[in-house]
This record gives C-alpha cells, sequence and structure tokens, in this order.
C-alpha cells in the first residue's frame, strides 16, 4: 500500500458538520441493485458490492431528487485496484441519455506504490450536441482510504454543489448561469466497475483479474434531500451554519488547505482543454 506519514497532518477543523444534522439510514431503506445482483451483499444496513472478472455491480436510489445532502461511509479495496472505478454519484443519464446531468464522485483504482485518486465531476446536459464535458477536479487523500470507513458526500441545491470528505469541503462549485448548472431532478448511483480505458494513468494501468474480486464497501447512507416528486416548499440542508449558500470563513480554510496540498488535477487549469464550453473557468 502506498506509505502515509505517520505524522500526517489533517486538514483544519471546519467547524461545521453537516452530516451529523441528518441521519443514516440503511440500503434497503433507500436504495436497490440496478445491476450484478449476485455481486452484491447487504448486511445490517451496510452494502459491499465487487467487480471480478464475470461482473460488476450498481445500486440506485427508490426516488429522484431535486436537491439536498447525499453521503455514505465508504471503504476501498488495499493493493491492486488499477481500472477499477468505486463511485457514489448522481445522474439522470437514465432519463436523458446523451444529455444527462451528473455529479459523481469517483474513485480511481491504483497501483500499490500509489494513492488512490478521489475524482470529482460535473456533468451539465452534455454540450448541447450530445458530447459529454467533464469538469473534473481530482485529489489525493490525507489518509489511506482502505484502512477505514470514511465519509463523503454531495450537497446540491439551486445555488452550489459542495463536495466533502469527513465533512470537510473540498470542492465548491457555485450557479453561475442555467447553462453550467444541474438543474433537473437525479437519482443515487454508487458501482464497482472496470474502467480500464481511463481509470489509471490515463488508461495504461489496466485491471488484472488476477487480483479480483475488486470490493467497495458501503455504509452509514445520507439521503438529506428533496424528492423530485415532493412539496415545492422543501427546503434542501444547508452546507455551513448561517444560510443557505456558500460556506464559513473556517469551511473557506479548510477547502484552500485540502486544495493546496491535495489537489492533483483542476480542468480550469488545465492548458490543454478547450475551455469555450466551460465559461465558468
Amino acid at each position: 500500500m502506498f506509505p502515509l506519514s505517520s505524522k500526517a497532518q489533517g486538514p483544519p477543523s471546519p467547524g461545521y458538520w453537516p452530516s451529523s444534522r441528518i441521519g443514516s439510514i440503511g440500503f434497503n431503506q433507500g436504495f436497490r441493485n440496478l445491476w450484478g445482483p449476485e455481486h452484491q451483499n447487504v448486511d445490517q444496513g451496510g452494502l459491499t458490492i465487487w467487480l471480478d472478472k464475470n461482473s460488476g455491480s450498481g445500486f440506485k436510489s427508490y426516488e429522484a431528487y431535486q436537491s439536498g445532502f447525499f453521503g455514505a461511509a465508504v471503504k476501498l479495496q488495499p493493493g491492486y485496484t488499477a481500472g477499477v472505478i468505486t463511485s457514489f454519484y448522481l445522474s439522470n443519464n437514465e432519463a436523458h441519455p446523451g444529455h444527462h446531468d451528473e455529479i459523481d464522485i469517483e474513485f480511481l483504482g491504483t497501483t500499490p506504490d500509489k494513492p488512490y485518486i478521489l475524482q470529482t465531476n460535473v456533468y451539465i446536459k452534455g454540450s448541447g450536441d450530445g458530447n459529454i464535458i467533464g469538469r473534473e477536479m481530482q485529489f489525493h487523500l490525507w489518509f489511506d482510504p482502505t484502512q477505514d470507513f470514511h465519509n463523503y458526500a454531495i450537497l446540491w441545491n439551486p445555488r452550489e454543489i459542495i463536495f466533502y470528505v469527513d465533512d470537510v469541503p473540498i470542492r465548491r462549485y457555485p450557479r453561475k448561469s442555467d447553462d453550467t448548472f444541474p438543474l433537473r431532478p437525479m437519482w443515487v448511483y454508487g458501482s464497482v466497475w472496470d474502467a480500464s480505458s481511463w481509470a489509471t494513468e490515463g488508461g495504461k494501468v489496466k485491471a488484472d483479474y488476477e487480483y479480483q474480486p475488486f470490493i467497495g464497501k458501503y455504509r452509514n447512507f445520507k439521503l438529506g434531500a428533496c424528492k423530485a416528486s415532493g412539496s415545492p416548499s422543501c427546503g434542501p440542508p444547508w452546507g455551513q451554519p448561517s444560510g443557505p449558500s456558500g460556506l464559513s470563513p473556517q469551511q473557506y480554510a479548510a477547502m484552500e488547505w485540502v486544495q493546496r496540498k491535495y489537489m492533483v488535477y483542476d480542468y480550469c487549469s488545465d492548458p490543454s482543454r478547450d475551455h469555450i464550453h466551460t465559461p465558468e473557468c
């Protein structure tokens, strides 16, 4: 496993823990298997899914949501996991194929000498011509995500998207225009699957089924959210202590610390990207 210093410093306290304001639910209370049912096990409300040479597995929420706080505690597979994606995300791809919205947390598998990459991504209606424009920001983590469960979450409301790791905000994506922000209802998904074509070092290192099964463990699901079919007066939870938008100064300081020390890719600062479709940059 990638060696982490025993003196590795964690981020400064964000001073606010939005996940503590939302009760945890068991898998079956909010989700169902979507594919690969024989590669899924539910035990005491937690979920284990795995990928082998026959299949991976995925799950989906019963409900579509208009906004909310969506989270799960996840523990990743140690060792050789190149080519394998473990994910937790929002999407409406089944309702709008080719022109869908999506908000992703994806763990990009790796080799034992290198750390996992946590990729965050936002898609908005493709680009209007069926092409899907990614808005990736990638991070290493300040801990080993294979050793224990850690909480990962997405806050999505009409004003912003915030990605959290253990309640520390690592990325904030504000709504700057309707064209650069997902506004249609989405479902919550998770999966473990083979993405050898791109997941590890741009696809140079592939999944190796000598190391199967590749296991993802999930528990402590959070669905503090407004259902698409629910009351229009439903208000999504706040991501900070004093209002419905933005982050507190203490949260911004924690986020800036993470981005300074652990961010490894930002689509807005990639000179090889054509930013015509990402005007928010």
